[in-house]
């Protein structure tokens, strides 16, 4: 861990803690009774649901311990409950399971490159965003037939299970034939040898995968939908989603947002816009 990632957590810490006494009326370990920050505080434990593949925003160093965008902002909510490292459980949540386990109870909240959508807030309630994507293709830097998504037609288009990125593609290359994983990762090898022509997800999980290939990828055309993170949680519970808008909106305030971004996807992406939160 960096000194600037110890000392902005440090920082973001204090800021979110005075944000619960202007906001709620309490200190940092008083909530409205029952609630759900109550639970969480006076545990000192929460469940947070996160990717384990995708560099730089959720992902596992070498020794196990998981990095990125994604992972400082759980850190940022986890810092705004008093919740220490070690009172952190971290769950990984594939994209097809992200809204079982928050109707099972198994996560508090999952922060995982995890798409607002209509759809999707039938059953899952959604903080953020906190971050704007855009959908993206992936190819072998040699491959010069596809250049956007007008060139898909009869080829090959990796992606995963239960993502927006596959419901979008099937809809607007529906000649294409697609390949889903459980994970973006588990496309990558298929690229490298041709046995798909393309992967298609958000444009910053495919910058990290070309990060890590030593110039083998490249991405291709501009992005072409928008993509809102959101941080997924129970459905009903409106006062723990309004309470996290609260504490994103107070890590852009402060800077901390923007040292999070910084220390991790912005080594390789330049600095976002601030996303408007939804707050519905």
């Amino acid at each position: 861990m960096t000194h600037g990632v110890v000392q902005r957590r440090a920082v973001a810490a204090g800021a979110v803690a005075a944000l619960a006494l202007s906001v709620a009326g309490c200190s940092s370990t008083e909530y409205p009774s029952g609630s759900t920050m109550a639970e969480l505080a006076e545990a000192g434990e929460v469940r947070i649901g996160i990717k384990h593949d995708q560099p730089l925003f959720g992902a596992l160093d070498s020794d196990g311990v998981p990095q990125g965008f994604d992972i400082e902002i759980a850190r940022i909510v986890a810092d705004a409950l008093g919740i220490e490292e070690s009172g952190i459980a971290w769950v990984e949540a594939p994209s097809g399971e992200r809204e079982n386990l928050i109707a099972a109870d198994t996560v508090d909240f999952v922060v995982a490159t995890y798409t607002i959508s209509d759809e999707r807030k039938e059953s899952v309630g959604f903080a953020g965003p906190y971050y704007v994507a855009g959908q993206s293709l992936l190819t072998r830097k040699d491959d010069v037939e596809i250049t956007s998504a007008l060139d898909l037609e009869g080829k090959q288009v990796c992606s995963v299970e239960g993502s927006t990125a596959a419901e979008t593609i099937a809809q607007i290359a529906p000649e294409s034939s697609l390949v889903l994983f459980d994970d973006y990762s588990d496309c990558i090898e298929p690229l490298r040898t041709g046995q798909v022509d393309v992967v298609t997800t958000d444009d910053v999980i495919l910058a990290g995968y070309a990060a890590e290939a030593n110039g083998q990828f490249r991405i291709v055309g501009a992005p072409f939908t928008a993509e809102p993170y959101g941080i997924g949680l129970d459905v009903d519970d409106d006062e723990f989603r309004l309470w996290i808008d609260d504490v994103l909106e107070e890590a852009m305030d402060d800077g901390s947002w923007l040292d999070a971004w910084e220390e991790t996807a912005g080594v390789v992406l330049p600095e976002p816009q601030r996303p408007i939160l939804d707050r519905y």
